[in-house]
Parts: structure tokens; sequence; C-alpha cells
């Protein structure tokens, strides 16, 4: 344990690179129908050479590109996202416990997801409504915490908590609203957080842009440790303070609130991701930023891949997520004090 940590501490990318390719293959070939990575390969290899393919490689292809890889590739994505923005939103507002879920992105989002989907029934209301209402909860919880100048991280905190049961209640009224037949089923299951749903048309819409997002916060360390350092230290090394926060924390809302779009609400990882890695790395945003949506894409990824291999009736992966990062938070708190600045 002690060598792998060592490894971990002085080659972290390396390491991360090589678990995600591995749990990514064991996903491929893991589930309730396994596969062997040469029958993957000889239908990819059929396929891609034009011959004639068997019932069974057509089986196999339809398989990995119509449910395996777009339920992968959300993994990696939502994984990423939430990752990358509670490492971002714990530097803007130099505070180690904000996260997502505790500022009120997730829940509003949430519910700007199910009034597309209760209300609207439109896919394209349901993305800029789940946008929108991530937007206005951030809004409202930093506006809050602006209230009480002199506590306003520990008010930033119960401002988020706040919002998240105002959001949270008004989700509970569309439920109560929903048609019992089809879509409140639909609408619970969906906002445990679930990757059932996952397709390649959804990837589409949501991925591209979410993508972009990651990449530009991951390049963005340099910048994000001069904000984390206050106002006044940016703001002499030339940085423009105000426009510079609001879209890394625009950025930061937008790739949270997609994760909403294509998996429903999955709390703590953009909170325990981060401090684990901090762990390994440190402070600096430089290292911790594209660690975290590899580490991020890598929990995620696992914690899918135990869902659908260990259980006979699949989970919601948002309850196993909670269940598994409530232990990881508490050793990362312990092994992070005195580490946060």
């Amino acid at each position: 344990m002690q060598i792998l940590l060592r490894r971990l501490k002085k080659h972290p990318f390396s390491v991360f690179a090589f678990l995600l390719l591995l749990v990514f293959l064991i996903s491929l070939t893991s589930g309730r129908y396994p596969l062997s990575i040469g029958e993957i390969f000889e239908a990819v290899y059929q396929w891609g050479s034009g011959g004639k393919l068997t019932d069974r490689q057509d089986e196999i292809l339809f398989l990995l590109t119509d449910i395996r890889l777009p339920r992968i590739c959300a993994a990696i994505l939502v994984g990423a996202a939430l990752s990358v923005s509670g490492t971002v939103y714990q530097a803007m507002f130099v505070n180690p416990l904000v996260s997502p879920s505790i500022l009120g992105v997730l829940s509003g989002a949430s519910f700007g997801a199910a009034l597309g989907i209760v209300v609207f029934n439109s896919w394209f209301l349901t993305q800029f409504l789940a946008f929108a209402f991530a937007c206005a909860a951030v809004s409202l919880a930093v506006l809050f915490s602006l209230l009480f100048r002199r506590s306003s991280i520990l008010v930033l905190i119960l401002g988020g908590m706040v919002v998240g049961a105002f959001f949270t209640s008004l989700t509970s009224l569309l439920k109560y609203a929903a048609d019992p037949d089809n879509q409140l089923p639909e609408l619970v299951y969906w906002l445990m957080g679930s990757f059932t749903h996952a397709n390649n048309d959804n990837l589409l819409k949501v991925g591209v842009i979410s993508i972009l997002g990651i990449v530009f916060l991951s390049l963005q360390g340099k910048t994000v440790n001069i904000l984390s350092l206050g106002d006044e230290e940016a703001m002499s090394l030339g940085v423009n303070v105000k426009l510079t926060r609001i879209v890394f924390i625009t950025a930061a809302t937008f790739i949270s609130a997609s994760t909403v779009v294509l998996a429903g609400t999955i709390s703590w990882v953009g909170l325990v991701v981060p401090h684990m890695l901090r762990f390994l790395t440190g402070p600096d945003n430089r290292k911790l930023l594209p660690l975290a949506a590899m580490g991020g894409a890598l929990y995620m990824l696992s914690t899918d891949l135990m869902v659908r291999t260990f259980f006979a009736a699949e989970l919601p992966v948002g309850i196993i997520t909670s269940l598994v990062s409530l232990p990881l938070f508490i050793f990362a708190i312990v092994q992070n004090r005195g580490r946060w600045r």
C-alpha cells in the first residue's frame, strides 16, 4: 500500500491514466452480458474491414455502440465534470467545503430539468432550464453570503443549504404534480442518479460542450492559483478578478449542470475527489485540476462498474456514490488538515 501511494505521489498522471484505461476495458467486457476482449476485437475488425458480420458479432457491436460505450462515456464525463467543478468552486470561494451539491447547483439544475420533463416535455428546455436554475442557485447562495461579510465563508455554506432545500422542495412539488403512472417513476429514479438512459443522442447534445468546459478549466490552474490567493494579490499580478471569477464560476456551473441532464443528481463527487487528490498532489491547481478530471472519471466509472456487476437489480449510482464517499471524505479531511490554503 505504501509503495502504491509513493508511486501515485511521484507519477500521478501515469498511474491514473493506466487505471482509467484498465477500468474502461473492464467496463466494456463486464455486465449482464459479459464479453471477451477477443470477441470485441474480432467484431470491430470485421466491421472495419467491410466483411460480413455474424449474428453474434452484430449483437456485440450493438451492445457496444448503443449501450455500453454511451454509458461509459457518460460516466467519464459526469465524474470529470463534477470533480473539476468542485475543485474550481473550492478555489474560487477559498473554501474546502464548497461543492456543486453544497452550493445548491445540483438541486437547482435538477429542478430545472424536472420542470422541462414534467411541464414542457422538451429536451431543449430541459437543458436550458437545468443550466438556468443552476446559475440561479449559485447566484442566490453567493448573494446570501454577501449580506454577512464578516462570516461570508460560513454563510455561503448556509446559503447553499437553504437554496438547495428550496429547489428540492420545488422538485417535490413537481413530483406531486407528475403523472403517477408514467412521469413520476421516471422522475424519481432519474433524480437518484443513474446512467441507464445515457445514449448517443444525449452525449452528442451535451458532451461536446461539457468536454470543452472541462478542458478549459483543467488548463487554468495557474490563474486559479492566483485567484485563490485573494483579490488584492490577484489584481497586483494583473488579473481581471471580477471577469475571470465570473467566467470560471459560469463554466464550472455549466459543466456541473450538464451532469444532471446526463445522469440526474449525483452528490459528493465534487467534494470528495478534490480532497482525495489534494492528499496526493497538494493544493497546486496546475496539477490538481487535470488530475481531478482523471480522478473523477475513474471514480465514477468504477462506481458504475460496481453497480452493473455486483448487484442483481441495478441500483441508482447516486446512492452508491453517497455511501462510498462518506468514509472517503472523513479520511480526506483527516489527511488534509492543515494543508488547505
